[in-house]
């Protein structure tokens, strides 16, 4: 990997946007693959962060900035990897669920989900079990995440649940709920294919669905 590669990863870790951008506009001037920036670049920084994260080592404003120098990033390469008809990643469908309007959480789901190479659709905040499966149907993403933290409105994971169930999606569609009052138990009574705690847990819970196979958070020491 070349020097400016892994620069780009540090500058992208710390934040600098501007730095990002530099070094992306240095990378594509150089002749360097728009893929090969993405994923010996960017995509690398961004996974350090979320497990500098998951570790207590990064708070969410460092997980912020470094997201927004990630994007700064993307904009420059994106219309490249669009013309090279790069293959799509992964997508996956996010939204806290109807009658709940937090978002943090399920923000920071979306900033590591496309940090580690996912396409991200974001509903936002009370989003209607008819909302998702409208989007499922429109965008076809391989997975659903839906996040509750209000403790009133888990039941409204298990109606989403069964309204995507009965719209006819393939049953490839996955779905992944997480939120301050979810646990395993209740992600297994409402027919979930995923649980996750905490935004990093998020993505590989993700890969371990995609790859066939439910995923359970891992039990703190």
């Amino acid at each position: 990997m070349s020097d400016l590669l892994v620069d780009l990863g540090q500058r992208l870790y710390d934040g600098d946007a501007p730095g990002v951008t530099k070094l992306v506009e240095q990378a594509i001037a150089r002749g360097l693959p728009a893929q090969q920036i993405l994923n010996a670049g960017l995509l690398p920084g961004m996974e350090r962060v979320g497990r500098d994260f998951k570790d207590g080592e990064l708070f969410i404003p460092e997980v912020i900035v470094a997201a927004r120098a990630m994007h700064a990033g993307l904009g420059l390469l994106n219309p490249l990897l669009a013309a090279a008809a790069t293959p799509a990643s992964h997508k996956i469908v996010l939204g806290t669920v109807k009658g709940d309007l937090h978002d943090i959480g399920k923000r920071l789901v979306g900033i590591m989900m496309q940090g580690a190479g996912f396409q991200v659709v974001d509903l936002g905040h009370d989003v209607s079990p008819e909302r998702f499966v409208q989007v499922a149907h429109l965008e076809k993403p391989d997975l659903i995440g839906m996040s509750a933290l209000l403790s009133t409105t888990m039941p409204m994971m298990k109606a989403t649940i069964e309204a995507i169930r009965a719209a006819g999606l393939p049953s490839a569609v996955k779905v992944l709920v997480g939120g301050a009052p979810v646990t395993q138990a209740w992600a297994d009574e409402i027919g979930a294919d995923g649980y996750a705690p905490d935004a990093v847990s998020a993505v590989d819970c993700a890969r371990k669905v995609l790859g066939a196979s439910t995923c359970q958070a891992v039990p703190k020491p």
